[in-house]
């Protein structure tokens, strides 16, 4: 057995369960219900028993979104999330200060069901994910490897982002998004009422099989009211437009895409799924679809990678939980996730 993590505190999943009662029970469509901040100051509790949400202090630059069931979280997210922090301090200069990274968990999933790990379990193993996360961002902070030549950056910056852990009732992406705007809770504890800084950049972190469900027509059959662009580059009241451009035209104006290519996985083979990216982003695959050729300039492909060859999931990371193959495990999750997958006896079923 893996011997506990360093983690200084890890909050039951009965907490969790209550933190999920009560956002079931209150009338938001998405809320952060925790904060893992890396400086250990989670010392003031919720009434759930969990740390209280820590708001940022000055209006988050960037917020990177990783949305998903988290069935487990996987080394497969961790790159996802990782990769994209490492980005924006090496592409971007951004400090870490000014960058949040939110864990969201929907419970109105619009294609996955509440199994086989009810939703308490999933949101313990998102902390322990969040955890490894953190852990990985300081490993890399104090590895040449991971800098830019001439870059300086002390373990300190590499340990300051605070990753926080959302519910959403709402099942699609555009959704979330408005979502997120509506809550303010990204716009800084220090901003005044007269105050207009920049909007929050949002972007989405996701897989290729995700983009995929985003582009599906069969989600956009119920357009909402059309409205004057007023200068926000949205189409004037009276054009003609698809039920996916009414959803996502708002959507595109305030957010981006990072899509992580699933090479080898159920999605196809790296060949079908270059030639479906290139399509989209350079022939007419977007148009096809009902969306706009344009939307391309707000997607960013990246390469993901296997683990010694193999293909790194969350179906395969109950496999290998439910056959009891710990080495496979490890491949697949991250330490404090597998620590738990084996204390709470997950996927045995």
């Amino acid at each position: 057995m893996l011997p506990r993590s360093s983690s200084p505190w890890r909050p039951a999943a009965g907490l969790f369960a209550q933190a999920l009662d009560s956002f079931l029970n209150s009338a938001f469509k998405l809320q952060i219900i925790t904060t893992v901040d890396p400086r250990g100051e989670h010392v003031g509790n919720s009434k759930h028993g969990l740390p209280e949400p820590l708001p940022p202090r000055t209006r988050t630059q960037t917020l990177l979104v990783l949305d998903s069931s988290f069935n487990p979280p996987t080394r497969a997210h961790l790159q996802i999330a990782v990769s994209a922090v490492r980005d924006l301090m090496q592409t971007r200069r951004r400090n870490l200060d000014t960058v949040r990274l939110l864990l969201l968990l929907s419970i109105n999933n619009a294609d996955k069901a509440a199994k086989p790990a009810a939703f308490e379990k999933r949101l313990a193993m998102m902390w322990a994910f969040a955890g490894d996360v953190q852990r990985d961002l300081l490993s890399m902070g104090a590895s040449k490897d991971g800098l830019d030549e001439g870059r300086q950056t002390n373990t300190a910056e590499a340990d300051a982002i605070s990753v926080d852990i959302g519910l959403a009732t709402a099942p699609y992406f555009h959704e979330k998004s408005a979502a997120l705007v509506e809550g303010g809770f990204y716009n800084g504890e220090s901003a005044g009422i007269d105050e207009a800084p920049a909007e929050t950049e949002q972007v989405f972190l996701m897989g290729y099989d995700t983009l995929i469900r985003i582009l599906n027509p069969k989600y956009y059959t119920s357009p909402p009211p059309l409205t004057s662009a007023g200068g926000s580059g949205l189409p004037a009241r009276g054009a003609i437009t698809t039920a996916m451009q009414d959803a996502l035209d708002p959507f595109f104006t305030r957010a981006k895409l990072r899509v992580t290519m699933r090479t080898g996985d159920e999605w196809g083979e790296v060949e079908e799924q270059n030639a479906y990216i290139h399509d989209l982003l350079n022939g007419e695959g977007l148009e096809k679809a009902g969306g706009r050729r344009d939307w391309g300039a707000r997607f960013e492909i990246v390469e993901g990678r296997k683990v010694d060859g193999d293909i790194v999931s969350s179906t395969y990371a109950r496999s290998a939980s439910r056959e009891r193959d710990w080495d496979k495990l490890d491949l697949m999750v991250t330490p404090d996730v597998r620590w738990l997958i084996e204390q709470e006896g997950l996927y045995n079923e």
